[in-house]
């Protein structure tokens, strides 16, 4: 234990330095790609990676299992024994480099499509100055954003290979290998590549940028949706939508016009044409099967194209089944059910202003018969959940198309929930409340409020849904005023970790809250040995043992390690 709170000591001190950022990454298990890099380099060998070795153990435990028949014939291979003459980007990074293979994770092939329209971001994620040409010795280097901090994942270039083809993620050109060396980056972090099968494009879109994601039901959409959507491509934001399912069975059927349920799209572009007059809108969505598009109105082949301007129709057109197709925000607004936003500053994208958000992020933990309290259904028990105080000090600036408040935004993120997959745990269902301070508190910090308080007062705001997402995040606007947010889990007694996000519009104070510890302590009397009884000195010696004094010229650090070394893709979705 004590072992485990100077690590969190010595990495919060190292995060207050500047580590953790982007230009700052931590190194994923100590590992430096330029110290291993130069090491390799100098001793003429090709980089093995011991902490993600080749074999059954990092494709799976499941599906992808050592005695699944998906698995048997695979070969681990470098890019230079698949093909000739291997490049790590083939005339730039684009969306036809993103092919699924055989593992479920469209969502985060999605997300890795819709991250190649921002270059600047793209190359945070896949730095500048590798390849198989100059300093080429099997060694790769990627970045992710992991619950409030970035983490430089480094791995060799044995990728698993089945009758010549690469098994998972690959791109068109065949002799292209940044995407591969990308999923087994993200495979790593996760443990393991089955960890990836199935999930939200939100997940892929936050590690990939940091940022925060919004979700839209396109059942009850905003007024100004595609506005929304052609500012959020404007700034760069990443954009996925899908197609719920009402069944396992629905799972990736196809529909009569080709698309595919409970499958992960990316939304790249949107743009109006003129056509017979007026003035259409349009969205670009792209499956990451690489095949498999959209057959109605404003498809590759319809003819709707022959009614828009040549110049614009040569300019938009797409290749055909390359998995990308255009259709009309209305189709678009019919088939699908569910978009996915995530803004790289939680900017507000109902605004014309650009603006950055004041940002708060706080680490907690759900454990039993402590403070995994369950929702508020469970009301005996809910008190004891985690409680952060939220203080909204300033209204938004005036608009004449909303009321006045304080907007903010709360996203509940659970940690390392793929993790421990292998070990047969998933996501927990999580959501959270928010409360307004009572008067009697207001201006205190040290408060965790009580079970009678939550038996007589209502929230103010929560979550929409409790969903076994690893984030659930809402937008609100309060008056200004002392708040608690407490988050939880669905059902009472399930363990965790969490962060929580706050993005406020204008300055807010933020912090945890907690009882004030303290004690009143009896000054020590001291007892002269010979006062103390001999059957408790027997007793104490049976029970400690003889004292093992370290030889004279011992140093105080090595005292110091001897005295410590005995201090020993369907989701449920609940209404609260």
């Amino acid at each position: 234990m004590y072992c485990g709170v100077a690590s969190r000591v010595c990495r919060q001190r190292q995060k207050e330095l500047g580590a953790g950022r982007h230009d700052q990454a931590f190194k994923y298990l100590g590992q430096d790609f330029q110290t291993l890099r130069d090491d390799c380099l100098s001793r003429g060998v090709m980089f093995e990676d011991v902490h993600f070795p080749p074999g059954p153990s990092i494709i799976g435990f499941k599906e992808l299992g050592p005695k699944s028949s998906k698995t048997s014939g695979i070969r681990w291979k470098r890019p230079g024994e698949i093909c000739n003459n291997p490049q790590f980007i083939l005339d730039g990074a684009t969306r036809t480099d993103i092919c699924q293979g055989a593992l479920g994770d469209c969502w985060l092939l999605a997300a890795i499509a819709s991250l190649t329209l921002n270059e600047k971001v793209l190359h945070r994620v896949v730095p500048h100055g590798q390849g198989f040409q100059r300093q080429y010795c099997g060694i790769f280097h990627f970045q992710f954003w992991q619950f409030g901090e970035w983490v430089e994942v480094v791995i060799d270039d044995r990728l698993p290979v089945k009758d010549g083809e690469l098994v998972f993620l690959h791109s068109a050109d065949r002799n292209e290998f940044w995407s591969a060396l990308l999923e087994k980056a993200y495979a790593k972090l996760n443990g393991c590549y089955e960890a990836l099968s199935g999930g939200s494009t939100s997940e892929g879109f936050e590690d990939f940028t940091g940022g925060v994601t919004e979700m839209y039901n396109l059942r009850k959409p905003p007024t100004d949706l595609y506005g929304i959507i052609r500012k959020a491509l404007d700034r760069g934001s990443l954009l996925g939508c899908s197609i719920d399912i009402t069944s396992m069975s629905d799972m990736e059927a196809v529909t009569f016009k080709k698309l595919v349920k409970g499958h992960a799209y990316s939304l790249t572009g949107a743009k109006e044409v003129l056509c017979r007059g007026s003035l259409e809108k349009l969205v670009r969505l792209r499956n990451p099967w690489g095949e498999v598009e959209w057959t109605g109105p404003w498809s590759d082949r319809s003819n709707e194209w022959n009614h828009v301007a040549p110049g614009h129709r040569r300019e938009m057109q797409v290749k055909l089944e390359d998995g990308e197709f255009w259709m009309s925000f209305s189709d678009f607004q019919r088939e699908f059910n569910r978009l996915e936003i995530c803004n790289l500053t939680a900017d507000a994208l109902s605004s014309d202003r650009l603006h950055t958000w004041s940002t708060s992020l706080y680490e907690g933990a759900w454990r039993r018969g402590s403070t995994a309290g369950g929702c508020r259904n469970f009301p005996a028990t809910f008190w004891i959940n985690p409680q952060f105080k939220m203080e909204l000090r300033e209204e938004d600036d005036n608009s004449e198309h909303q009321e006045s408040g304080c907007s903010f935004l709360v996203a509940l993120m659970q940690k390392n929930r793929r993790q421990l997959r292998q070990a047969g745990q998933d996501m927990e269902t999580i959501g959270f409340a928010i409360y307004e301070v009572p008067q009697e508190y207001a201006g205190r910090s040290a408060v965790h409020l009580k079970r009678d308080f939550f038996l007589t007062h209502g929230s103010r705001a929560r979550s929409e849904l409790f969903i076994n997402l690893r984030e659930v995040s809402s937008r609100f606007r309060l008056p200004p005023g002392e708040y608690i947010i407490v988050p939880s889990t669905f059902e009472p007694n399930k363990e965790g970790d969490f962060c929580l996000r706050v993005f406020s519009e204008k300055q807010a104070h933020s912090e945890e809250l907690d009882d004030e510890i303290s004690a009143d302590l009896q000054e020590e009397v001291e007892v002269p040995e010979h006062e103390i009884d001999e059957r408790f000195k027997a007793l104490f010696r049976q029970l400690a043992g003889e004292v093992k004094l370290p030889p004279r010229d011992e140093s105080p650090c090595s005292q110091f390690r001897y005295v410590q070394g005995h201090g020993g893709e369907t989701f449920d979705q609940h209404k609260d």
